[in-house]
């Protein structure tokens, strides 16, 4: 293993110098180099750091989220609430069921399969979208109507909401007695509980903060170790438990804003580490193998999806104080697929789902397309839109 990482560490530093100064995303170069190293092409990287790859992925993009919770503040909150619930919702069921309808005709699968299919494809990438808003928020983009905060808070329900129906698809397939209205109803419960709880632990750790003297990175140590466990409790309750990160790093911001500033700081560098591992190990995780015949009629239904994403995203910002720049900006920024559909896109062929090679290998496409599209796309329009914003 340590011979893998030490080849990964190596290697991610030369690409990212590359991509930068080809002035292109470091995260196409990390996810490309971790396709070459990956068992599908040159299988280089160690069995035993494929095993820990989920949680490896899990802990970077737990770095990630508190970075963006600790940004964001009360007067934010407030600016951007009803625009970002709009956003969490809309697009993602305008993607979804629409690739539920065009996979039926242009795959031959069910609805029930199209609609798995939908939801794996429907989630944006937080380990995508997420870097790329803070760093637009460290420049000042997009400030008047705060766009980075909004698509930072809106992607987060985003994925709880595909993962949601993808399950609820998938359980109607195995045949289990699963209700569509209770599944949409749990929705906001699974939202509500992992904001409280994470507002919870926020405070806790404000408490802990102020009554005890702590080293500033024993406190980051702290944090993502609670963090970690924490999202442990998916596996036993309906918690948006990504989304309560982002809500502990809003309460210490609120209570405590110097120590808030530090511990964002150490975020920030280790975040230089963690970046480097979450991409490489995403794309180690993409079996291009995997990819087969379905490819052209594939790449069709992915189009056909962020279509009628982007039409959601419209409908969503409809009446919003944005300008057609910054909703054109929103549409391109809702477009990158990589970390949901890396991890769930392989389970109905796991669990012997009709037609669950397609599923897979669309769910592999949507990645390979859309990840470097999201990621340049949402650089050259921040450049094109910057100005006024």
């Amino acid at each position: 293993m340590i011979l893998s990482i030490s080849l990964i560490v190596i290697l991610s530093i030369a690409v990212l110098s590359l991509f930068e100064r080809v002035r292109l995303p470091g995260l196409i170069g990390l996810v490309s180099l971790g396709i070459a190293l990956g068992p599908g092409v040159m299988n280089l990287i160690d069995e035993s750091l494929l095993s820990i790859s989920d949680e490896v992925r899990l802990l970077a993009l737990i770095v990630i989220l508190m970075r963006a919770g600790l940004g964001l503040n009360r007067r934010i909150i407030k600016k951007i609430g009803p625009l970002a619930l709009r956003l969490s919702f809309l697009p993602g069921l305008f993607e979804g069921f629409s690739i539920m309808v065009v996979a039926h005709f242009l795959l031959n699968l069910s609805l029930i399969q199209g609609g798995m299919l939908g939801f794996i494809i429907a989630a944006v990438s937080p380990a995508v979208v997420v870097p790329e808003m803070l760093r637009l928020k460290e420049r000042d983009f997009g400030k008047r109507n705060e766009i980075p905060s909004t698509i930072l808070a809106a992607a987060s329900i985003d994925d709880v909401v595909a993962i949601t129906l993808f399950t609820v698809f998938l359980g109607i397939e195995g045949g289990q007695d699963v209700s569509i209205g209770m599944s949409f109803l749990m929705v906001p419960v699974e939202i509500i509980l992992g904001i409280s709880l994470g507002a919870i632990i926020g405070f806790l750790f404000s408490l802990l903060f102020k009554r005890f003297h702590i080293r500033d990175t024993k406190k980051v140590l702290l944090i993502l170790s609670v963090a970690f466990v924490f999202h442990k409790l998916e596996e036993v309750l309906p918690v948006a438990t990504l989304l309560g990160v982002m809500a502990i790093g809003f309460v210490l911001r609120e209570r405590l804003p110097v120590a808030a500033d530090r511990i964002a700081g150490k975020m920030e560098r280790i975040w230089v580490v963690a970046e480097i591992f979450l991409f490489v190990l995403v794309g180690a995780s993409v079996n291009v193998s995997a990819i087969g015949d379905s490819w052209l009629m594939g790449l069709l239904v992915i189009l056909l999806g962020l279509i009628f994403r982007s039409a959601g995203v419209l409908a969503a910002t409809l009446g919003s104080k944005l300008d057609i720049r910054e909703r054109l900006f929103c549409m391109i920024s809702y477009l990158p697929k990589a970390t949901v559909q890396a991890a769930v896109g392989g389970i109905p062929l796991a669990m012997g789902v009709a037609y669950g090679d397609v599923i897979l290998s669309v769910s592999v496409l949507s990645i390979l397309a859309t990840a470097p599209l999201g990621a340049i796309g949402i650089r050259l329009a921040a450049r094109r839109f910057s100005k006024g914003s």
